[in-house]
């Protein structure tokens, strides 16, 4: 090893090993280097590490326990025969400075400034802790035997109020013996719950895909349970039921139009045919047919006829004659059936009078004699 470092260094030619003994001395210079800078005054700048959690009194921050800071070590007394050394440090939050000392008397560490302590101590003999025996105390055991004798009686009192407790620890301490066996349980549970786990994750996958959801999902729990069994959900109308109940409104709808109509005059007559159609009943005789408005049509035997129109009709009374006989008298045809129509009215009655007649029940008559179809 000391030949590997050697050669890392550079040996001037001037250097004799006689004279300088080492490089630190040929360039007047301590192995330490910035470290040393005061040690003419008894100092040494080391790595000191904050040996417990305290407050500064510069920023009043906290500074935990294992901080580390470059202080200043100095010795400033001796404890017996063992030395006491102070450090000084800067805090890294501020521009105050820490001092702390060693207590050897007590195995600890003491804030000379610049801090203060954060209480995290506690009394062994009110813990139940095993104390230390004093230098006083042992030398008083191996000289006075009846101090010894108290002592031992006190001593296993003691045990026998700390022997369930310690029973207790030390059943614990055997469940955990077997290493092995504990590993392979934990390992195997977590093996189950890891699966089971996976086992989740794909149905919250598949669940999702399904409804096109991009959130996260819970894991349920037993309210949810409860709450969903609560609710109904019902699908939509399908085309089909829409269409059968749009049929049913239609069939159902009136076809008449309602009275806020634009036309007051088609409203009126629209309520006037309501009414005939409520209110009349059909006619006792069968030998005509009933119209959806009232309208009675008769044949054209049915029509009461007198003996002029018997005389004048070519329908009735004579025979057909070949088609060009009854071209020549169009007018005389037309103004015979036109005199017939108006015998046939009741006395002191029109045609204006049948087509709004005194008695809403009463059925229109009409008159297709003149029909061919017939």
């Amino acid at each position: 090893m000391g030949e590997r470092k050697g050669q890392n260094k550079y040996y001037p030619p001037d250097f004799n090993p006689e004279k300088h003994g080492s490089l630190n001395r040929y360039h007047n210079s301590h192995p330490l280097r910035e470290r040393a800078r005061k040690l003419s005054q008894g100092i040494l700048v080391i790595r000191f590490e904050m040996p417990y959690n305290i407050w500064c009194d510069g920023c009043k921050n906290h500074i935990g326990m294992g901080v580390r800071y470059n202080a200043e070590k100095k010795k400033v007394g001796n404890y017996y025969t063992t030395p006491i050394y102070r450090f000084r440090m800067k805090c890294h939050l501020c521009v105050n400075y820490i001092e702390m000392q060693t207590d050897p008397a007590n195995c600890d560490y003491v804030i000379v400034s610049g801090a203060s302590r954060k209480e995290e101590r506690w009394d062994m003999e009110d813990n139940e802790q095993v104390l230390t025996t004093e230098h006083e105390k042992k030398e008083k055991l191996e000289t006075d035997a009846m101090f010894r004798l108290e002592h031992g009686e006190a001593d296993r009192s003691t045990l026998k109020k700390a022997l369930p407790t310690l029973s207790h620890i030390q059943e614990a301490q055997n469940a955990w013996k077997d290493d092995f066996a504990l590993n392979s349980m934990l390992r195997r549970h977590f093996r189950e719950k890891k699966k089971a786990m996976q086992e989740e994750e794909e149905k919250d996958q598949a669940l999702q895909a399904k409804a096109n959801l991009a959130i996260p999902l819970v894991p349920e729990s037993e309210d949810d349970r409860r709450l969903a069994a609560l609710l109904r959900l019902h699908t939509l109308d399908s085309y089909e039921d829409k269409q059968k109940l749009k049929r049913t409104e239609i069939i159902h709808r009136s076809w008449f139009p309602s009275a806020q109509g634009p036309s007051a005059s088609s409203s009126k007559a629209s309520t006037v045919l309501k009414k005939l159609c409520q209110g009349r009943r059909p006619p006792p005789s069968t030998t005509g047919t009933v119209g959806d408005l009232g309208i009675v049509r008769r044949r054209s035997q049915e029509v009461p006829e007198s003996p002029q129109c018997a005389a004048d009709s070519p329908l009735s009374a004579e025979p057909r004659g070949p088609p060009g006989a009854n071209q020549d008298r169009p007018q005389e045809t037309a103004e015979s059936t036109r005199n017939c129509r108006n015998q046939a009215l009741p006395l002191g009655s029109s045609q204006e009078d049948l087509l709004r007649p005194s008695n809403p029940s009463a059925s229109l008559v009409a008159d297709y004699s003149d029909s061919e179809s017939e």
